[in-house]
Order: structure tokens, then sequence, then C-alpha cells
């Protein structure tokens, strides 16, 4: 388990941020489990971007080692795995918000729904709760 900056190259707190997230296949597997509802492994495969077994399989056992994520047994299936996030993990959820707005700003061709931006911008924190709560409920 990574708790802290002690076995990071620094004790900056960007790479802190980067040590635990460094690739951009770790924060789509967030934003599914964050956004998308998606929680078992054949869920996060299925993505449009197409992660390969490999990767995805060593990313979500790094959000684990970081207690970002947890894993459990699916109740109606004990050979599936369903994953959630922890505390810690919910509490990215301010920054995957950021990062969605700044992208929807900067990109032209962005998907994110008319819904989620005008939420972000005009009731940013009841649009946290609504997803904590249904964060908590999966």
């Amino acid at each position: 388990m990574i708790k802290n900056s002690q076995a990071c190259r620094s004790n900056c707190p960007i790479n802190f941020v980067l040590e635990t997230f460094g690739d951009k296949w770790t924060l789509l597997i967030v934003r599914d489990l964050m956004f998308k509802g998606k929680q078992s492994y054949g869920e996060f495969l299925a993505s449009d971007e197409k992660i390969s077994t490999n990767i995805l399989a060593e990313r979500l056992k790094r959000l684990e080692d970081h207690e970002i994520i947890e894993k459990r047994t699916a109740p109606d299936n004990r050979s599936k795995f369903l994953y959630s996030f922890t505390s810690k993990g919910k509490d990215l959820l301010p920054i995957m918000l950021e990062i969605t707005a700044w992208s929807a700003k900067h990109d032209a061709t962005t998907n994110t729904p008319p819904e989620f931006l005008s939420m972000f911008e005009n009731a940013r924190e009841q649009l946290m709760k609504d997803i904590l709560h249904q964060l908590d409920q999966d």
C-alpha cells in the first residue's frame, strides 16, 4: 500500500499525483467508475478507448495499491469482481469535475453533456452531492 510520497522521486505534490495516476489509462478508469457507473473488469474493457487486458489489470491493481479503489466479489457471480471507490477515491471528485469542465471549455468537439456543464457552473455542490450519492449506492 502506498500512502504517501515517501517512495516517490520527491515529496512534491504534483509528482505524487503523477506517480499515482501517471498515464491516461488510470484516469479513464477513474472516469468510468465515477461518471459512467462501470464497476466490473468487462465493463472497463468495453470503454471506447479500447484498453488492453494487461494494462487494465495492472492499472486496477495500481489503484487498489494506492487505496483509491477496492474490489469485492459480485453477489450474483463468485468469479466476478466489482470495483468501487474508497473514501480516498471519492476525494478525487472535485478534481475530476474540474478536469471535465476544463476539457469541455477547450475542446470544441467534447462529448460533455450540456446538462453537466450547466450543473457544474450553477450548482456545483449539488452536482457533487448527486454524484457521491450515486457512488454510495453502487
